[in-house]
C-alpha cells in the first residue's frame, strides 16, 4: 500500500514539469532551431560521465520515489511466484484480476501441486498463453513440493530449475522477497536504461543490460532500482510515445534531447 501511495504521488508530480525540470518549460526544445538544439544536446549529454549519470538518476528516484514496489498483488512468496509466472507478456492489472480465484482454490503450493489441468485452466484462461502457464504452475508446484520440501527456494540457481521460471522471474522473486541485489530486466528496464544512458547501446541482450546495471548501482538499491525503471517506463518513458515534456529526467536524457531536436 505504501508503494502504491508513493506511485500516486509520483504520477501527480508529473503534471508539474517545473518540479522535475527547473526552468525548463514544456516545448522548450521545440522553440530552438534544430541545429542549435542538436549541438546543445550533444554538449549537454557528452559532458556527463556515466558515473555522474547514475548519480543523477539514483538521487532523483531516491528523493521522489523512496518506496518502489511491484504492482502485482501477493501475500507470500508462493503467491508472488504464481503472479510473476502469470505476468509474462501480460499486464499486472489482468494478473491481479485473475489470481484471487486461484489463491482461493489453491491457497498453498501443496494444494496447487494436486491441481489438474482441467481444474486450473478455467482460472487461468483469461491470461496470455494459458495452456503453457497452467502447465507451468502445476509443474512448478510439484517440483517445489518434491525437491524443495514445499518451501519456495530463494536463490536464482534453484528457482530457474522450476517450470516457467527463467532468470528474469528468479531475479524478481529474490529481489522482492529477500531484497537480494538481483536486477530483473524486462522490456521496460531494457528500454529505459538504454534511453537515459545508463546502459550503452552495445548491450543488446537482457543479460548484458543486467550486468551493466548491477555493476553501477549500489547493492542496497538494486532491488529498488528495478521498480524505479519499470514504473518510469510504464507511465512516462513509454515504448511508442514517451512523454519527454513531462519527464523528470529529460534534461539529462540523450533520447529526450534527440527526440525534441528532430521534431
Amino acid at each position: 500500500m505504501q508503494g502504491k501511495n508513493q506511485l500516486r504521488k509520483y504520477n501527480n508530480q508529473l503534471t508539474n514539469v517545473k518540479a522535475f525540470n527547473p526552468g525548463l518549460k514544456p516545448g522548450f526544445f521545440y522553440s530552438i532551431p534544430p541545429l542549435v538544439c542538436r549541438l546543445f544536446s550533444i554538449h549537454f549529454i557528452c559532458s556527463m560521465t556515466r558515473k555522474e549519470r547514475y548519480t543523477f538518476v539514483i538521487d532523483y528516484f531516491e528523493k521522489n520515489m523512496p518506496v518502489a514496489e511491484t504492482e502485482l498483488e501477493f501475500s507470500n512468496p508462493y503467491q508472488l511466484l504464481v503472479t510473476v509466472i502469470l505476468s509474462a507478456q501480460c499486464t499486472d492489472k489482468r494478473v491481479n484480476m485473475t489470481t484471487p480465484a486461484i489463491f482461493e482454490k489453491y491457497p498453498t503450493v501443496q494444494s496447487l501441486s494436486k491441481a489438474t489441468f482441467e481444474n486450473l485452466f478455467p482460472l487461468v484462461k483469461s491470461i496470455s498463453y494459458p495452456n503453457n502457464k497452467t502447465k507451468h504452475l502445476i509443474g512448478m508446484a510439484n517440483k517445489v513440493v518434491d525437491q524443495f520440501h514445499g518451501a519456495i527456494p530463494m536463490t536464482v540457481e534453484e528457482l530457474v530449475q522450476l517450470p516457467g521460471v527463467g532468470r528474469k522471474t528468479a531475479n524478481v522473486i529474490t529481489s522482492v522477497v529477500d531484497k537480494q541485489p538481483n536486477m530483473a530486466v524486462d522490456t521496460h528496464v531494457f528500454r529505459v536504461s538504454k534511453r537515459i544512458g545508463l546502459v550503452p547501446q552495445t548491450a543488446t541482450t537482457p543479460l548484458a543490460v543486467e550486468k551493466v546495471l548491477i555493476k553501477n548501482i549500489p547493492d542496497q538499491l538494486i532491488h529498488k532500482a528495478h521498480h524505479w525503471l519499470i514504473l518510469h517506463g510504464r507511465y512516462v518513458c513509454k515504448a511508442r510515445r514517451p512523454d519527454c515534456p513531462r519527464c523528470p529526467i529529460a534534461r539529462q536524457c540523450g533520447y529526450a534531447h534527440k527526440t525534441t531536436a528532430a521534431a
